[in-house]
Formats: C-alpha cells, structure tokens, sequence
C-alpha cells in the first residue's frame, strides 16, 4: 500500500515546475531524491538543490508542500539534502528535450568544462538552428547554472545548462 501511494506522489510532483525554468518540473530536473509515506500518513519528501544556494529551492519547497496538501497529504516534510551534489546526468532526457525547445542547450557531457581557464570553452550546438558555430560570451547567464552564448551562424544569443 504504501509503495502504491509513493508512486501516486511522485505523480504529483510532475505538477511541479521549476520556478526559474518553468518548462521543466521538479521531476524532469532530478531534484527529488525520494518519496517516502509512513505509515502515520506523513509524506517525506528529499529534495537536492541544482546550486547549494540555488535560490530556487525555497519556492520548490512551497510548490511541493501546496500540491501534496491540495491532494490530501497534510502532514509533508520537505528535507534538503546537499550530499550527494546534484548532478546533470540526474535530469531526465524529456528534460533535456523540453530545455532545448524552450531556447536553452541542454547540458552535454557528465564535466564542467575547464578549458574556459584556458580559452578555449567548448562549442555547444546551438538550440535554435543546430550549429555548432557558438561561442561563450558569459561564463553566467541568466543563473548561475546557465553561461551565455552567441550562435555565429543564426547570430541568436542562448543560455547553455552547465554540467555540473
């Protein structure tokens, strides 16, 4: 019974978007960790920040709390655990699919990238027109987890996932 329930709350949480990328859900990014319901009827919830201070998480604890208690789940702990640190091989590949619709490149890779200390940052395919013709213009974008990028083919700046 409660392996039935957990999985009905994993469901849930697909309602979860991701505040600064509202195209992707909790889900798709890889931060829940796991899903436990006692037998008392408390839903535990493990979440992992994409950055230890990813400002994001606070409104991703808020989402969590309100979808789970509008389905009758009122007693919800939500626990932040930094240990393991999230990685980019956590997002799902729908996730990454949905990111590079939405005008972000998906991360590629399983490393941050050091050659930046060298200048000499990979060339990442571009998510409007494909190309591999880009380069870094910021090591961030529009968040931390993001740098920016210019296609020198179709000319369009475009914010990149970092791999971390």
């Amino acid at each position: 019974m409660i392996k039935k329930e957990a999985q009905k709350i994993w469901t849930l949480l697909e309602q979860v978007s991701d505040p600064e990328i509202p195209v992707l859900t909790v889900i798709d990014m890889g931060v829940i960790r796991s899903v436990k319901e006692e037998a008392d009827g408390r839903v535990e919830v493990v979440i992992t920040p994409t950055y230890s201070g990813c400002p994001a998480m606070d409104m991703i604890e808020v989402e969590i709390r309100a979808v789970l208690q509008e389905n009758g789940y009122d007693n919800v702990v939500v626990k932040l655990v930094l240990s393991p640190a999230w990685t980019t091989e956590w997002m799902t590949e729908s996730g990454k699919k949905k990111l590079k619709a939405y005008g972000i490149a998906p991360p590629e890779g399983v490393t941050v990238d050091k050659n930046v200390l060298f200048g000499a940052a990979k060339k990442i395919e571009c998510p409007r027109c494909s190309s591999r013709n880009t380069e870094m213009l910021s090591q961030f974008g529009s968040t931390a987890c993001k740098s920016l990028y210019q296609c020198s083919d179709c000319k369009e700046p475009f914010d990149y996932f970092k791999c971390h």
